[in-house]
C-alpha cells in the first residue's frame, strides 16, 4: 500500500511532496494509517488533534495516544481541547455540525499563523459513500452525489482510492496501533447507521460493489465538471455589472430549458434554497425578491438584480461649516469656488448662503419631496425614482445631501433648484461626489 500510496502522491498531489501541510489526526486507524504513509514518503507535515471532551478519559487517552505519536516521528503537534457541549448549547446547531465547524475553524486559524497552504484528511472511499448515502436520503443534485472531492485549494483527501478494509489491513500488517472511538459504533447517528446496516448490505449484493462506487462517481464529477464549465460561459453571457450589482435580463432566463436546473446551476453558489419561489421571480411584479443568507435577487422590470444581502444603513451623517469633505457613507469633497464650472451629475455648485448648517447626509424615506432643477414645483422622489426607471436596489442605496429638512441634491442624480447659484450669489460652493 505504501508503494500504490507513494505513486498517487507523485501523480496527483505533487504539492505536497514540495511544501509542508498540516494533517488532522483524531488517533483512528484511518488518521494515523495517514500519518505513518506520510512519514514513510518522508513528507514535511505537523499533526493537528481536537479533543472535544466528550468521552471524558477516552478523549484524554486519545490527545495523550496522538502526542505520543507526534514525538515518535519528531512532528510539531497542535492540539486544542474544545469545549464542545457548551458551544451546542449557545449554537442550537447538532454536535456533528458544530464539532465539524470548530475543527475547521481551528483548522484554517493554524494555517494562517504558520502560513500553511494544504490541510490533508484521511477521508476515505467508504467515507464518500456514506456521504453519497447522505445526500441522498436528503435530496440533492448531480454535485451532491458526486463525492469529496479529493482536493480543493486549501484541503487534500490522498486515500480516497482506498477502502477502510484496505487500510486496516495496511495498519495490521505494520504492526500500527491505533484509538477506536466507540461512538463510532452508535446507530443513533446516521452516518453510522449507514456505515453498519446499509454499506454491508449493499457490499454483500456485489462483491465489487466500492469499487463500481468509485467509477460511478468519477463519471458523476467528470459530468459535474461539464455542467460548471457550461455555466461559466452561461454566467459570461447573462451577468452584466450594473452599478455595483449583477443584472440578468429575465427574457433570456426564461429561454432556459429545463428552466430550474438552468436557476439553480446559475445561483446555487450565491447560497439559494428556494427554488420554487427563484422560479417564481421571473414572472412576479417589479419590488419582489428571494433572499438567501448572503444575497438576494430582486425583480426589476424586465431584469433579475443580483446583490449581497446588507443590513440598511438608516444613520445620518453631519456635515459642518468648516469640514472640506466627508469619506462616509459617500466621498465627498467640498471646495469655495469664485464661480461655476463644468457641471455633470457628480458635481454640485450651490449659493451658501441658502445652506442651514450642519447639513446631512441621509437615505431617503417614504414622502421625500424636492424641487428639481430645470423644473417648476415639487415631486415626490418616489415618483422621481419610478419616472427615471431607478431599480429597487439602486433606491435603496441612494443617499440625500439635506440642509434641516429640505433636500439639497439627490447625490450623484438631481440638484434642488431652491440652493442653485444666480446672480446675486456670492459665496459658491463645489460638491463633488468622487466614486
Amino acid at each position: 500500500m505504501l508503494e500504490q500510496f507513494q505513486n498517487h502522491i507523485a501523480n496527483e498531489f505533487p504539492r505536497l511532496l514540495k511544501e509542508p501541510f498540516l494533517l488532522a489526526c483524531s488517533g483512528g486507524v484511518d488518521s494515523v494509517a495517514l500519518v505513518h504513509l506520510c512519514a514513510g514518503c518522508h513528507m514535511d507535515f505537523a499533526i493537528a488533534h481536537c479533543n472535544f471532551q466528550l468521552r471524558g478519559e477516552a478523549s484524554d487517552a486519545d490527545e495523550r495516544f496522538v502526542t505520543d505519536l507526534a514525538s515518535r516521528f519528531n512532528k510539531k503537534l497542535y492540539i486544542n481541547n474544545f469545549d464542545t457541549i457548551n458551544c451546542v448549547d449557545k449554537s442550537k446547531g447538532s454536535l456533528q455540525m458544530v464539532a465539524r465547524a470548530l475543527r475547521y475553524d481551528w483548522f484554517s486559524k493554524i494555517m494562517e499563523e504558520e502560513k500553511i497552504g494544504t490541510l490533508v484528511t484521511a477521508h476515505h472511499a467508504d467515507d464518500a459513500l456514506e456521504t453519497f448515502m447522505i445526500n441522498l436520503s436528503r435530496g440533492t443534485g448531480a454535485d451532491g452525489l458526486s463525492g469529496i472531492p479529493s482536493k480543493t485549494n486549501r484541503i487534500s483527501r490522498p486515500l480516497l482510492i482506498f477502502s477502510r478494509e484496505q487500510i486496516t489491513q495496511y495498519a495490521k500488517a505494520g504492526k500500527i496501533s491505533w484509538r477506536d472511538d466507540e461512538s463510532n459504533s452508535d446507530t443513533k447517528y446516521l452516518r453510522n447507521k449507514i456505515r453498519h446496516q446499509m454499506v454491508p448490505l449493499l457490499k454483500e449484493l456485489h462483491p465489487t460493489f466500492l469499487e463500481n462506487f468509485k467509477l460511478t462517481q468519477r463519471h458523476l464529477s467528470d459530468t459535474v465538471a461539464i455542467v460548471e464549465n457550461h455555466t461559466i460561459q452561461l454566467k459570461a453571457s447573462l451577468f452584466e455589472p450594473w452599478d455595483g450589482l449583477i443584472r440578468i435580463n429575465v427574457r433570456d432566463l426564461m429561454q432556459l430549458q429545463p428552466q430550474r436546473a438552468y436557476l439553480y446551476a446559475l445561483f446555487k453558489g450565491y447560497g439559494f434554497t428556494a427554488w420554487s419561489d427563484v422560479v417564481s421571480l421571473l414572472t412576479a411584479p417589479s419590488g419582489k425578491e428571494v433572499r438567501s443568507k448572503t444575497h438576494r435577487l430582486v425583480k426589476d422590470r424586465d431584469h433579475l438584480l443580483l446583490d449581497e444581502h446588507h443590513p440598511p444603513n438608516l444613520g445620518a451623517y453631519t456635515i459642518r461649516e468648516d469640514q472640506r469633505g466627508i469619506d462616509l457613507p459617500v466621498h465627498l469633497t467640498i471646495e469655495a469656488v469664485d464661480g461655476m464650472g463644468k457641471t455633470s451629475n457628480n458635481v454640485l455648485y450651490v449659493d451658501k448662503k441658502t445652506l442651514k448648517y450642519p447639513l446631512t447626509v441621509r437615505k431617503w424615506k417614504k414622502g421625500d419631496y424636492f424641487h428639481p432643477l430645470g423644473m417648476g414645483g415639487k415631486k415626490k422622489l418616489s415618483k422621481y425614482f419610478k419616472d427615471e426607471k431607478i431599480d429597487v436596489i439602486s433606491k435603496e442605496r441612494q443617499w440625500l445631501l439635506c440642509s434641516g429638512d429640505k433636500i439639497v441634491w439627490v447625490i450623484g442624480k438631481r440638484a434642488d433648484r431652491r440652493f442653485k447659484v444666480s446672480d446675486e450669489t456670492e459665496h459658491v460652493l463645489k460638491f463633488t461626489l468622487n466614486k
